[in-house]
């Protein structure tokens, strides 16, 4: 009798288990519901030159787009062709960041304006499948969102195919019940450029993603568990050259705020802050993207500096450099 209930509970265990796995096989592809921004590309070589700008500067898309056979001049800050990038090997499947040159067959030539809008306003794909949350540019302007396709659509094409995401199963497992778009359309209006801090808070919270490397996060949902600014998101060493993630290490991000006590910038001046962005990396395998970082322009940095001077200060011990360990 025992044994026929244990193989009772054994049989219904298998049975929900293996339908848990049709589910997740068939759900992590789903699609969802976003509006198309009324954003089309232009020829006007100021609008250009001003996405040129943002994607090889502060919105540093040529940090996971450009080849990692050129990331030593991504790193200093040069100018590659956006034909395909770093291979992240996370723990929950590899992400082989795409081209994004507008080539018609391997890259973006054939998805239309509002479509490519659509995935950097509303994080949702061309196909409707919603996109992990590397490319938090939900609130950048209707001006700033239209100058980066813009630039897109001026590139030189290159024929660089790359590989679609491969997910294993804790990825699709994700995809079927914590993905889904980020973006709400809700976009504040941008000030004008200049080196005031409400420009700076621009800058920080829809152009560079401060907000999402220096605010503690729960990096299962993605959701903000720690004060503004404050630090203490872990993030794994990553080997520059590949992608890899280095086992045992991390990096814990530096509060930021003007506590001056424990903020990392305590002491500092303006002049420390640009020079800072100057000097580039000093610590490899950090999520920092310090090669675009460094071709802001000294209003932005003000800008920038500016506003976080306006930040709550934050008591919150924040530890320097490489950590051992993966707990």
């Amino acid at each position: 009798m025992l044994k026929r209930i244990l193989f009772g509970i054994l049989a219904l265990l298998a049975l929900l288990v293996a339908g848990l796995l049709i589910l997740i096989n068939t759900r992590y592809t789903r699609t969802f519901e976003a509006p198309y921004p009324a954003i089309t590309a232009s020829t006007d070589s100021a609008l250009i030159a001003r996405g040129r700008h943002l994607a090889y500067g502060p919105a540093h898309c040529s940090y996971c787009h450009a080849p990692t056979s050129e990331i030593n001049r991504t790193e200093a800050g040069e100018e590659v062709p956006l034909s395909g990038g770093f291979d992240f090997f996370l723990p929950i499947g590899t992400v082989y960041a795409p081209n994004i040159t507008p080539d018609d067959e391997t890259g973006i030539g054939k998805l239309r304006d509002e479509e490519i809008a659509r995935s950097l306003r509303y994080g949702v794909r061309h196909d409707g499948r919603a996109l992990i949350d590397f490319m938090p540019f939900y609130d950048l302007s209707d001006q700033d969102l239209t100058a980066i396709i813009s630039f897109l659509r001026s590139q030189e094409p290159v024929k660089n195919q790359r590989p679609q995401n491969d997910w294993n199963l804790l990825g699709k497992a994700i995809l079927s019940f914590a993905i889904v778009p980020m973006g709400d359309g809700d976009v504040p209006l941008a000030p004008a450029p200049d080196s005031t801090a409400a420009y700076g808070r621009y800058i920080a919270n829809s152009v560079a993603n401060c907000r999402g490397c220096h605010t503690n996060r729960d990096m299962m949902t993605g959701a903000y568990i720690g004060e503004e600014l404050a630090g203490s998101s872990r993030f794994e060493v990553i080997d520059m050259a590949t992608g890899k993630i280095i086992d045992d290490k991390h990096v814990i991000t530096p509060n930021i705020t003007p506590d001056p006590e424990t903020g990392r910038m305590a002491g500092w001046t303006k002049k420390d802050f640009i020079q800072r962005f100057r000097t580039g990396r000093v610590i490899p395998g950090t999520p920092m993207p310090w090669g675009p970082f460094k071709r802001m322009n000294d209003m932005e940095l003000t800008a920038l500096w500016n506003y976080l001077q306006t930040v709550t200060p934050v008591k919150n011990v924040t530890p320097l450099g490489i950590q051992e360990g993966n707990p």
